[in-house]
């Protein structure tokens, strides 16, 4: 996706969905095999090469991922599980079957989730301004909490600038942020437009949209997100990491970074996520993560009228995807689109979603891609889930 805004380093764009990016190609590791779950193949189709399993193939031969990993339901509830590269490089480790990653920008679903059940509920109203529920905080240059409205934030059409590309990725390991900090470092910038008038991928709006469920339910978003969502369906292996948790909880592919182009990959595991906070700090499973958007689109987290609110989209360029309310639309190659939204933390990339008729498809790989073209493959292997 080719979004309107200046290039920043990768550091600008740890948990972002459409973010476009430098290249980059690593050694080639071994690809794994494929791990079945509820679904046996036949003969017939154990002969015949899988697509899922050959584009994960190819993400760790072709573009460097250390690791690959799928999750496909079809419109039974049946899943496969895949897997290929190595989930440790140090070690050559397996990957895991379905194993933890960060979801990044994921998070950003359940935080708007969060806040259309209040609004169903009657305690956010839509069109309400910023200031109603975070008076005096939202200010800077261009920058009114009085003209911005709660849709507005959820939909990237706030204007509100974004602050990653002011933290420098090496402070991401070790380094706490509470919510507040984030507001001071992206109100040093300007606005990048008036409030309702262009679309622009910002981090910052859904920080803002974090506090004012804070506000709201005097409660902690993590709270409200496992109270509201997580255990309500049944999200076995999701959780919102406790501030200084820098661990991941249940068996995981380790996450590599690197830098720039051409520079060597690091281990990025084990970080302190609280830049990303209401905007990317979730855990979570390729299965859970198609678990949540099954039960978001089949009605089991939101009443209708704000189900229809969040698949209002607004045209994302000339890409044919479009951006609702923390909810994204992509066409597919088959026809029609699928619903969701993808994430990119420093150490995992993942993509997916589901389409109107129930398949659903989420992919994580375990390096943020630093090219563009490699993203696109990524973003090609779900669309082979779902045509498939």
């Amino acid at each position: 996706m080719q979004e309107q805004e200046r290039r920043m380093p990768l550091s600008s764009r740890w948990q972002r969905s459409g973010r476009r990016r430098v290249v980059s190609a690593a050694a080639t590791v071994a690809v794994g095999v494929m791990t079945m779950g509820g679904l046996a193949p036949s003969a017939t189709a154990a002969a015949r090469p899988d697509p899922v399993q050959q584009g994960l193939g190819a993400l760790v031969r072709d573009d460097g991922m250390p690791a690959a990993l799928a999750s496909v339901m079809d419109r039974a509830g049946r899943t496969r599980t895949y897997t290929a590269g190595v989930g440790d490089l140090a070690t050559g480790a397996k990957v895991p079957a379905d194993g933890q990653v960060r979801i990044g920008s994921t998070t950003k679903t359940f935080t708007a989730v969060t806040v259309l059940q209040l609004v169903g509920e009657g305690r956010i109203a839509l069109d309400s301004p910023v200031e109603t529920y975070l008076p005096g905080l939202v200010r800077g240059e261009g920058i009114d909490g009085r003209h911005i409205t709660v849709r507005e934030l959820l939909q990237h059409t706030s204007g509100l600038p974004e602050y990653g590309s002011d933290i420098p990725d090496d402070d991401l390991p070790h380094r706490y942020f509470d919510p507040r900090d984030l507001l001071d470092i992206a109100f040093r910038h300007k606005a990048d437009f008036a409030p309702g008038t262009s679309w622009a991928y910002s981090n910052t709006n859904y920080v803002v949209a974090g506090l004012i469920v804070q506000k709201v339910t005097g409660r902690p978003l993590a709270e409200e997100i496992d109270r509201r969502i997580i255990k309500r369906i049944g999200l076995r292996h999701t959780y919102f990491p406790a501030p200084g948790d820098k661990t991941i909880r249940e068996p995981h592919p380790r996450g590599y970074h690197r830098n720039a182009a051409g520079a060597p990959l690091r281990d990025f595991t084990e970080i302190d996520p609280s830049a990303a906070w209401a905007a990317g700090q979730l855990i979570s499973t390729n299965s859970d993560v198609n678990r949540f958007f099954t039960a978001l689109m089949t009605g089991r987290l939101l009443p209708a009228a704000q189900l229809a609110q969040m698949r209002t989209t607004v045209p994302i360029g000339d890409t044919g995807a479009g951006y609702g309310l923390g909810l994204m639309s992509r066409p597919l190659s088959c026809g029609g689109v699928y619903w969701g939204h993808g994430g990119d933390i420093p150490g995992y990339e993942t993509r997916g979603g589901i389409t109107d008729d129930g398949r659903a498809a989420n992919i994580a790989v375990t390096s943020v891609p630093t090219d563009l073209a490699a993203t696109r493959r990524v973003e090609g292997v779900v669309d082979r889930a779902l045509c498939g």
